[in-house]
Formats: C-alpha cells, structure tokens, sequence
C-alpha cells in the first residue's frame, strides 16, 4: 500500500477514527458550517473559523490537502476523522516533529457544536494518546488550550496532563494566554475501555 495511513483505524467504545480522507473531508466541511464554537469566542490559536463563509469550506480542504503533501518521517500530522454511528463529528490531530528522536506527540481537535458535551472530546484524545503511547512509543506528549477554553482544559486534567508554562497568543488581534500542557506515559491515565486498531503496520512513514 503506498499510503499505509490509509488502512489505520482506532476504535473506543462509541467512536471510530480513521485518518481523513476526501469523502470524510466534505462531511467535515459541512460540520464546520454548522458551527464549531459561538461567534463570541475563540478557542483557536488560529482563527481559521472567522474566514469568509465563500472560502471557509475551501480552505478547509485545502489544509488538510497541504498536511498530507507535506507529510514526511520528520514531520508528520495525521488527522483522524471522528466518526459516531457512522457520522463525521468532528477530527482528532496527532503531530510529531523528529519522531524518531524526540518521542513526543502534539494533539489538538475539534467537534462540531451538535456533539459537544457529551464526552466525545475525552475519548478521541485518548484514543489518539493510547495509540502514540502503546503502538508507536511515544514518551510524552503535549496539548495546549487557551484561557477560557475549559472543556479543553478539563479533558487534558481527566487525562494526567500537567501544566507546562504559558504563551500569549493573538487569534483576533488581541493577546490571549495559551496554557501548556504536558503528559508522560507514565503519568497518563487511562480510560476504563480498550482500544482497538487495526491497520497498524511498522511501513508507516512516520515510524
């Protein structure tokens, strides 16, 4: 298979996350026009959802089109699909920068507003951080949540993550504190379910 990725899939016990591909893209766009957040806030360090709507779906598309033309085993983001009875609701993102070395993953997500709230959040990050720690090896890994944004703030608390310092951020032009965050294997807590995957092979690229 020349594109390994492509056969990988995790399963908890209420989501399925596959990596994204360009039928599941669509479905993602029309999430996103149906609101990820209200209009008053912001919990993007980008602010990628203030674009104009004629170009919001674009620009979606090619972002995540940028991501795999760029991925290589020094730089890698996989970005799952979060699939709940058989629908998008929304992407689980796992980067890693000189893998091989470092150990260390960065994740980030979103979920559109329909799904939120009802512990989605939690279990695709953990299923993303049980995958990078059991399958792949990783060390650490690191999350960030900007001030205010405290759904974020308490899955990476549920999860074992400490704080790793602060930064200062401007999404909208004006400054805004971003925490850090970091979690080690050792410290992560696991959830109480298994994590199956399938289509784990040692050829993928990123290993």
């Amino acid at each position: 298979m020349h594109w390994p990725a492509r056969a990988l899939v995790l399963r908890t016990p209420r989501l399925e996350l596959r990596p994204d591909d360009d039928a599941g893209l669509d479905e993602l766009v029309e999430l996103a026009y149906g609101g990820v957040h209200p209009p008053e806030e912001m919990p993007f360090q980008y602010a990628w959802t203030d674009a104009d709507p004629r170009y919001l779906g674009r620009g979606i598309l090619q972002h995540f089109w940028g991501e795999r033309a760029r991925f290589s085993p020094e730089a890698w983001t996989l970005h799952f699909l979060v699939r709940h009875e058989g629908r998008v609701v929304g992407v689980q993102s796992m980067t890693g920068r000189n893998f091989a070395v470092l150990r260390e993953v960065d994740t980030g997500s979103w979920l559109g507003l329909a799904h939120q709230g009802k512990g989605f959040g939690t279990e695709m990050r953990a299923a993303v951080l049980t995958y990078a720690f059991d399958h792949l090896g990783a060390r650490q890994a690191r999350s960030g949540a900007l001030a205010g944004n405290t759904a974020s703030l308490r899955v990476s608390a549920r999860l074992g993550y400490l704080p790793d310092g602060s930064a200062l951020v401007a999404p909208r032009g004006e400054p805004v504190v971003e925490h850090r965050l970091l979690l080690s294997a050792e410290g992560y807590r696991r959830p109480g379910w298994s994590l199956d995957v399938v289509g784990h092979s040692p050829s993928l690229v990123f290993l």
